[in-house]
């Protein structure tokens, strides 16, 4: 953890922060206290108000670099100590790396001296034991895999209790360029088309069952914003530098050996994907002090792998542990509703995020009360998140963290984000039952957010610009 905290507008060089991202900062920074400028709609529409929250102090920006001691890999935990303790108001800048990355580390990880650090694994040193929510003497690996995700973190929040609200604000992202001098001013993701995957099984071309990786390259300067394929592979079996074989991805971070893959050139070629970077894994502690898979989203966040979390987005999580405990992951350069395969463009990304407390006592009458499902607010739009299982380590039993893959379906997605969009068009509308399901029907659009982390999920959208005006 870095015990730097920066100035208004800083851009040390050790942040890699933009330029623009310094602009932001400060233009944020002197919006405190009030809604973010994308709720600036037109002069006769409105967002749903939220609770005005104090801050008091001054805010102040720090920075949450990724290494091996400030990482945990593969679950959450209420029982994890803070890397980072901040005030409500402030900014923290914090980096995320891909657990792809071994996939290629000439280009993801050599170098980069906070991707050494994470992801070393020798016969003699593995820097980052655990990975997962599983036991520590698991046949393919300490923690079992279950759970994928690097997350940076948690930052506490103080005074944050059970019950508030936390809002965090995506000031700004940008790609984590290649350590390797050979690919200056690039960066590199990896999508897997894994074992997990919803297509998995149901192809036409021969082996039925196989596990692609597709490489890309993107443009870390940021004048190009598009993405384009360098090669693929079909995994085979890897053994890992303690002498685990891996006939599958089935543990994260395994360090891919390329004299034993062939790789595919020119595939996709001439495809422009355009970026979308967003991340995957966000949110804050579930209650108690148990470690909780990373895989399966939930009331408290996690992994959503919504593509519209991205710069300029805010979201708003149920705190359910002190301090909330905010961790960051999986961090995509893009990726489509669905996540089909498995994956999107896994690829490393740092952020700039502005937290807000909005204590339990200020949510009355206003679109953060009685929340109990992740809220996103863009520029134009609300978006509410639906699950098979909302709070599914308290409704599925002792033996949620397993039933959760057995037991999703879209049905029972589909219906929580119906009932989580009528309690907010009841609630921030003040509309009968009848109007909002009218209004469900006609100007809210349903989408398939994930069919891959275990509880599946859907999403719910209505535009901003629908909303009666209240007078500017």
């Amino acid at each position: 953890m870095s015990d730097h905290v920066c100035a208004p507008g800083c851009n040390h060089p050790s942040h890699g922060l933009t330029a623009q991202a310094a602009g932001e900062f400060a233009q944020a920074r002197h919006g405190l206290g009030r809604e973010l400028p994308a709720d600036a709609n037109a002069s006769a529409t409105a967002a749903p108000a939220v609770p005005a929250a104090a801050t008091p102090h001054t805010a102040r920006h720090h920075y949450l670099p990724a290494t091996d001691k400030t990482v945990h890999w593969g679950y959450f935990s209420a029982a994890l100590a803070p890397q980072l303790e901040i005030d409500s108001g402030d900014f923290v800048t914090i980096e995320t790396l891909t657990h792809q990355a071994p996939d290629d580390a000439e280009r993801m990880i050599r170098g980069d001296p906070g991707a050494e650090s994470v992801f070393l694994w020798t016969a003699r040193q593995k820097n980052v034991d655990r990975r997962g929510a599983g036991p520590m003497d698991s046949p393919v690996g300490a923690g079992g895999g279950l759970g994928a995700h690097v997350c940076t973190g948690p930052v506490a929040i103080r005074d944050a209790r059970p019950g508030d609200v936390l809002e965090v604000r995506i000031a700004d992202m940008h790609l984590r360029p290649s350590g390797n001098p050979l690919y200056a001013g690039k960066s590199f993701g990896s999508n897997a088309a894994g074992w997990w995957g919803f297509h998995y099984g149901d192809t036409v071309e021969e082996p039925k069952k196989r596990e692609v990786v597709t490489i890309f390259e993107l443009d870390a300067t940021g004048e190009r914003n598009w993405a384009s394929a360098v090669y693929s592979f079909r995994w085979t079996p890897q053994t890992d530098p303690f002498g685990v074989v891996h006939p599958t991805i089935d543990y994260p971070g395994v360090p891919v050996d390329h004299a034993t893959i062939a790789r595919k050139q020119e595939v996709l070629k001439g495809y422009r994907i355009p970026i979308r970077p967003h991340f995957g894994v966000m949110g804050v502690a579930p209650a108690g002090s148990d470690l909780v898979n990373t895989n399966p989203p939930s009331y408290t966040g996690g992994n959503i792998d919504n593509w519209r979390i991205g710069k300029g987005a805010a979201m708003y999580y149920p705190v359910a542990a002190a301090g909330a405990l905010f961790s960051v992951g999986d961090p995509h350069a893009s990726q489509g509703d669905s996540e089909l395969c498995g994956t999107a463009i896994e690829c490393s990304i740092t952020g700039t995020f502005q937290f807000v407390l909005h204590k339990q006592g200020t949510l009355p009458g206003t679109a953060l009360e009685g929340l109990t499902y992740p809220l996103l607010k863009t520029a134009d739009e609300w978006i509410v998140h639906g699950f098979s299982y909302g709070d599914y380590l308290a409704e599925l039993g002792a033996s949620a963290q397993s039933a959760i893959f057995e037991k999703s379906s879209l049905d029972r997605a589909m219906r929580a984000a119906y009932r989580n969009m009528r309690h907010f068009l009841m609630t921030t509308q003040a509309l009968s039952e009848d109007e909002a399901i009218a209004l469900m029907s006609i100007a809210v659009d349903f989408g398939v957010t994930q069919v891959v982390d275990g509880n599946w999920g859907v999403h719910a959208i209505i535009r901003k610009s629908i909303f009666p005006g209240r007078g500017g």
